[in-house]
């Protein structure tokens, strides 16, 4: 797999990432089918074979960091690890962090994010006297934390999270849909590159949102909106792919599932050689139509 400079961070990594949902064999309270740890260190295994160096995980994946801390074991010291907070008070972010190094079986996280960053009242309170900011900067120092990042659904509050603050990376859902219908996403990529920050990019396999019912039908009930299907809608899948990648990303984190995983990591060369079309941008304004009225995160605040 080729590799791509992480913005300031200067990690060279893998355009495909392993989301930690991957491993996870739990959703919620509903068990997901597998063998848990064993599945889970098989994929690990497939995706370090295969150029994969960087994972992302977050403590509220069900059993995840558990899972992948065990499967990364025999990896740790040749791939980056990022992982994430969604607590915004100090005291509380503290426990966590502790607590995901632990299950991580690591004394350090190459990436650490603040997570789900979905409102400027959710800015407000990580730079808030006692908020999660000052244990990003402690541990920077420490050394426990090598960089710092943040992940967001909110255009508005990433742009403000940019001003406030020298973050190393953002991950954010630059997707086909919301940047064609709504341009989301649209000023954050300057932005973030002005400052040397690395960009991720997730939702790129996503289609649109969940309709009421659908989700515990589908194969796909670990991915938080709904993803093309790779088998169905191949074509669409790629397309909607080389569409982030066309906006300058630098990495796509797929839906929490090995399929799209799969898909990802065993296209991404091929996608990468051969730049979004005028055929396949047809094909996706094509779609737009049907689906452009449908609901996509089901928040207001996503876009600018």
């Amino acid at each position: 797999m080729k590799k791509q400079i992480l913005g300031k961070t200067g990690y060279e990594i893998g355009r495909v990432v392993y989301g930690g949902i991957v491993s996870a064999n739990l959703y919620g309270d509903t068990v997901m089918p597998g063998d848990g740890q064993k599945d889970s260190d098989r994929y690990v295994s497939w995706a370090v074979e295969r150029g994969v160096n960087y994972f992302d995980v977050a403590p509220s994946y069900g059993n995840a960091e558990e899972m992948l801390g065990n499967s990364l074991l025999p990896y740790r010291k040749q791939v980056y690890l990022a992982c994430k907070t969604g607590l915004r008070d100090a005291e509380g972010a503290e426990k966590e962090l502790l607590r995901s190094l632990s299950r991580l079986h690591t004394d350090y996280f190459d990436v650490y994010q603040l997570h789900a960053v979905s409102s400027l009242e959710d800015v407000e309170c990580a730079f808030a006297p006692g908020g999660i900011m000052e244990i990003m900067d402690r541990y920077k120092e420490k050394g426990v934390i090598r960089r710092v990042g943040f992940t967001a659904h909110s255009e508005k509050a990433a742009l403000e999270m940019i001003r406030r603050y020298d973050f190393d990376t953002v991950l954010f859902p630059f997707n086909w849909h919301m940047h064609m219908a709504h341009g989301m996403g649209r000023s954050l990529i300057p932005a973030a590159r002005e400052k040397g920050m690395g960009v991720l990019c997730m939702k790129s396999m996503i289609e649109r949102a969940w309709l009421p019912g659908e989700r515990e039908k589908s194969r796909y009930p670990k991915s938080w909106c709904k993803p093309f299907d790779p088998e169905e809608d191949r074509e669409l899948l790629s397309s909607a792919v080389k569409y982030a990648l066309s906006l300058g990303v630098d990495a796509i984190v797929p839906p929490g599932n090995f399929d799209h995983f799969r898909f990802g990591v065993e296209r991404i060369d091929e996608l990468l050689a051969s730049p979004l079309s005028e055929k396949e941008l047809a094909s996706l304004r094509e779609r737009l139509e049907s689906v452009q009225n449908a609901p996509f995160f089901g928040e207001e605040d996503y876009v600018l």
